[in-house]
């Protein structure tokens, strides 16, 4: 049976890059203008965004400062998710850093030994998630240009995803929250220029691996459209959800959400009821897109972490926010305009320069880093004074 599967795997594999092939043959200009899109987001959005995250993250671990926000931070974790206090790391990073921030802390934290397995397969399921800035900027500002909802979205982008894991404290119940090498006393003697040479260049190369999938994935979308593929896939799957009372065109927006998170949420523009259309958004943020996944998926590859906990922790992120929102879409005014200063301080977000994108997201990893660092002081001295009352 496995022979068989790997057959028509392979089979399908060669088919799906003869079409592409000739897709790029057929619509040459095309492909490069997407490509060119695709360089620009990566250039002017994603590296800024991302690379001071990355290396924040990269410098947490490899410093120890994670095991002694742990300390700290334990009461709150163990009871909730059933992860040590380490973790809170990963979470917050998630939370602040946006996509794939979160996941890259958490498989950094297992390599490190400072969570198991099963805590790391449970982190993994609810700590990567949409930053503030793009949730603010692209969808509230962009697309429903509305500060208000943007903030909405946000909140229930939160929510959901601790929602997630809290039902995950369950995955493997009989395995505990451990506590890695956060019951360590002194930090361990580690050289922070060597940290930081470590930190910068896993961090690039972090990057130009998460370009790559961006640029692979804004081609593949604009081929599937102009050859008619996507319309094709997208009456197929409104055939499937009609009972649902999905239509094709809500079909093609949620096709698109479930491959590229960016191009599913520009998509939501325009027409259509605005319960639907939030509904929808707060989806595909949950759900992240398979670009997301694929960039997860390669830090995830030598791992040893299991992937269908982040499938499905995913999964149940967009449904979880679709549900929360069309709840609230319901109870709250959003249709009320909101005031015109919030509503030009959201919207300069999305037209963010590379120099402006850069200095705002260095300036937000570098509070960042002073927060780790004033907690992690924090937690070495009250673990230097228990040491001391003991020996007395």
């Amino acid at each position: 049976m496995g022979r068989l599967l790997a057959k028509y795997r392979d089979w399908l594999l060669g088919a799906g890059l003869l079409c592409a092939a000739l897709a790029l043959m057929r619509y040459p200009q095309e492909s490069m203008d997407a490509a060119r899109d695709g360089l620009s987001l990566c250039a002017n959005v994603i590296v800024p965004s991302l690379f001071p995250f990355f290396a924040l993250a990269s410098l947490v671990v490899e410093l120890g400062l994670s095991r002694y926000l742990g300390r700290l931070l334990e009461g709150v974790m163990a009871p909730l998710f059933r992860v040590n206090g380490a973790c809170a790391s990963a979470l917050a990073l998630g939370f602040v850093g946006g996509y794939p921030v979160g996941a890259r802390t958490a498989i950094a934290l297992y390599e490190k030994g400072q969570c198991s397995q099963t805590e790391a397969e449970r982190l993994l399921a609810f700590c990567n998630n949409s930053g503030p800035a793009f949730i603010f900027g692209v969808v509230g500002a962009g697309v429903f240009a509305s500060g208000k909802i943007g903030l909405l979205l946000y909140l229930i982008h939160l929510l959901a995803s601790l929602c997630v894991g809290v039902l995950f404290r369950f995955y493997k119940p009989r395995e505990g929250p451990g506590r890695g090498k956060t019951d360590r006393i002194q930090f361990e003697t580690v050289r922070f220029p060597a940290a930081f040479a470590r930190s910068v260049a896993g961090s690039l190369t972090s990057c130009l691996n998460i370009c790559a999938f961006v640029l692979f994935f804004t081609v593949v979308l604009r081929l599937l459209a102009l050859s008619g593929v996507l319309d094709a896939l997208a009456g197929g799957l409104c055939a499937l959800l009609a009972p649902l009372g999905l239509t094709e065109v809500w079909a093609r927006k949620l096709l698109t959400g479930l491959l590229e998170i960016s191009s599913g949420v520009s998509s939501l523009t325009g027409e259509g009821t605005l319960s639907g259309r939030l509904s929808m958004a707060a989806f595909i943020l949950g759900w992240a897109g398979l670009s997301v996944h694929c960039q997860v998926l390669s830090f995830l590859e030598d791992s040893g972490l299991s992937m269908r906990t982040y499938f499905a922790g995913k999964l149940l992120h967009g449904g979880i926010s679709a549900l929360l929102a069309a709840g609230l879409a319901r109870l709250l005014p959003l249709e009320r305009p909101v005031s015109s200063y919030l509503a030009e301080q959201v919207d300069g977000m999305i037209q963010l320069e590379f120099s402006r994108a850069l200095s705002v997201s260095a300036g937000t990893a570098w509070g960042l880093w002073l927060i780790f660092v004033g907690l992690s002081v924090a937690a070495l001295k009250k673990s230097s004074r228990k040491f001391e009352k003991k020996r007395v």
